[in-house]
């Protein structure tokens, strides 16, 4: 048996080459494709440094407390009624105009400030820009009080009293005999119904109160009210004026036509009397029963 012998295969072809792809790009644009890489790295380099970069705001987007401007600020009101509004509210470091609240939250700012009695008006503009109109309450008297003197409006709310001095403080009516102290800060009231009476009288008297050369009103008495008020004057005199503002007693002249009759007084010749009863109504009135004003007791 011959041997097998392994029959001969012709040699296997070549492989074709590669046909041009990625890599081979990579290697015929291997510059070109670098310098891409250089301007991409550049790129996004420029861009972090830019956003973690500090950007100054635009101050025609950002209200600054100096372009807020407020309408109706009081003479009374000697300190920065403005500054501390804005301070007191976390608003003084700029406000962002196109925030949806920023009306709100400026007249939430001075609603709270305690010599506001009103916010009338918030307006924005552009560029950033704020007005806000505001009515202040009105002092009409002093509370004397160990150690002084609190300023109240005609509601008896409490005042800011570093706004006063002891000269301008001795301009107004004092209120005497009230025993209490006021239960809150300033802007609150005073919480004491005795402050509110005597602080409604000392408004309905008003301007008549220095003419007459009256230094206190009082309460003649501590009962529940109606209770009666007195003013006192230089001496001793004494004008009685009854019950406050809305409690008077069943035929007792109204506030108005008491204080007709303090004007009276003013002009009036020195009385002979120390005490003037205002509750029985003006006796020179052709429609008035009352008789001459009562003369002071012998002690």
């Amino acid at each position: 048996m011959k041997p097998f012998r392994e029959s001969k295969q012709p040699p296997p072809a070549a492989p074709p080459p590669p046909a041009p792809g990625l890599l081979t790009f990579a290697r015929e644009h291997a510059a070109g494709l670098g310098a891409v890489a250089v301007l991409g790295a550049a790129v996004m380099g420029g861009w972090i440094l830019v956003s973690q970069s500090p950007v100054s705001p635009d101050r025609t987007s950002i209200v600054l407390p100096e372009n807020v401007e407020l309408i109706g600020r009081a003479e009374w009101v000697r300190g920065d009624l403005k500054g501390e509004a804005l301070r007191d509210a976390s608003l003084d470091g700029g406000m962002p105009l196109d925030d949806p609240e920023l009306a709100r939250r400026l007249a939430r700012a001075f609603a709270i400030h305690p010599w506001v009695r009103e916010v009338v008006s918030v307006s924005l503009s552009h560029p950033a820009a704020a007005r806000v109109e505001i009515i202040c309450r009105e002092p009409v008297a002093m509370v004397s009080v160990p150690g002084g003197l609190l300023a109240v409006d005609a509601e008896g709310i409490v005042l800011p009293s570093e706004d006063f001095t002891a000269e301008s403080a001795a301009r107004y009516p004092k209120l005497t005999g009230i025993e209490s102290g006021p239960r809150g800060a300033a802007g609150f009231a005073w919480g004491d119904p005795r402050v509110e009476e005597g602080a409604a009288i000392a408004a309905v008297i008003g301007p008549e109160w220095g003419p007459l050369g009256l230094v206190e009103c009082r309460p003649a008495a501590l009962a529940t009210p109606p209770r009666p008020w007195e003013l006192v004057g230089p001496g001793d005199r004494v004008i009685r004026f009854g019950s406050a503002p809305g409690q008077e007693l069943p035929g007792e002249p109204t506030a108005a036509m008491k204080v007709a009759r303090l004007r009276g007084l003013a002009t009036a010749p020195e009385p002979t009397t120390s005490l003037v009863d205002l509750t029985l109504g003006d006796p020179n009135s052709p429609d008035s029963s009352a008789g001459a004003p009562i003369p002071a007791s012998d002690p």
